[in-house]
This record gives C-alpha cells, structure tokens and sequence, in this order.
C-alpha cells in the first residue's frame, strides 16, 4: 500500500473526523500486541497543509527515482510531482469516498493511509510510512487495528499490493489470503470467522 503532496490533500478532506486507535478494539498491551507499536500514534484527517509533507512522503518511496544518475535533482522532482499527482487523481477516481488519515506520533506526521468503508468492506487503498518509521511494527499494528474492527462488524478487510513488496510476507503473517491477481498486484482479503483477530509478532 501509499503517498501525496503540494496543493489540497486527497480526497474530501472536509468533515473528516480525527480518528484515534479505537479502545474497543484493544485488549490488555503486552509482548506481540499492536498498543506498544502504537504508543504515541494517533490518525486524523489529512489537511491542505499537509501537501508538503504527502509529497515528501511519496518521494520516499520511490527510490528508483531516486536512484537515475542521468536526472538532475530538478528532473526527478518534476517527475514524482507528476506521478504524485496522477496516484492522488487515480485515487480519488477508483475510491472517491474513501478517506485520508495522517499518520502521527507525538504529534509529527510520519505516515498516511487512506481507507474506504464500505458496508461489505473495509478497504485499506494505501499505508505509507517515512524511512524513519519503517521497521518499527507501526504499520502492522494499524493493519491489525483495521482487522478487530472488522471482526468486531463482520466486514472483511482487504487491500491490493505488489507482489514485489516485502509487506506481503507481513499480510499472510498476519492472516491475509490472496483472492484476486492483478498483473504485478495481488488482491488479499483477511476474513472474520476463517482467522482470528490477528497479532504483531
């Protein structure tokens, strides 16, 4: 899973709520939950202001842009703007209600998601964590928080990735199956009643 970046944040952001990690979904914390990964991290509404940041963010990504020796610092820039902005537009187009969340911990932005709620579906569109944050089980645990709420309402969740990404290894960990091929995508699904709630190991 994703990014963004100058200029308006994806999707309506009015009348997004702040969303915080949902108690109701939480056990005690200890070894292997997902609360200590997520000490300190709260979700809220993506801003315009966060153009920059969602930029930034995107750039981080793509170290293949990063990597071309034969591009100036001003190529690759014009470059993943353009690419920034067509995956915001593509997006907005293929999941038009779906909402973006900033990532926080103590109180810095360090990540976005965008996730679509659906009546037969919680759809996790994209995850993306600056270099600093990766590793660190914070993009795990949200995953994990998005499958007690599914379990909780009955709603699968599911979620599309490269089959090139080292995350896949982390959603079959966690309970994902692969229910649909999308040329280099794989389309998983995590259903309530056929795994249990999942955990961070």
């Amino acid at each position: 899973m994703r990014r963004r970046g100058s200029g308006p944040a994806p999707g309506p952001a009015a009348g997004y709520r702040v969303a915080t990690i949902d108690p109701r979904n939480q056990g005690a914390p200890g070894p292997g939950r997902p609360e200590a990964a997520l000490e300190g991290v709260r979700l809220r509404a993506c801003r315009p202001e966060d153009g920059d940041f969602l930029y930034r963010l995107y750039a981080s990504t793509r170290p293949d842009i990063q990597a071309l020796l034969d591009w100036d610092d001003a190529e690759k820039e014009t470059f993943l703007r353009r690419q920034f902005e067509a995956q915001r537009a593509a997006y907005a187009a293929a999941r038009p209600n779906a909402r973006c969340e900033t990532i926080e911990r103590r109180g810095r932005p360090i990540g976005r998601l965008i996730v679509d709620r659906r009546d037969d579906e919680i759809h996790l569109v994209d995850i993306a964590l600056l270099p600093g944050a990766r590793g660190r089980g914070i993009g795990g645990a949200l995953i994990v928080e998005f499958c007690r709420e599914g379990a909780r309402d009955g709603r699968p969740v599911r979620l599309r990735v490269e089959r090139r990404n080292p995350a896949l290894g982390l959603y079959r960990r966690l309970g994902f199956v692969e229910i649909g091929d999308e040329n280099v995508y794989a389309l998983m699904e995590w259903t309530p009643g056929l795994a249990a709630a999942p955990e961070v190991n």
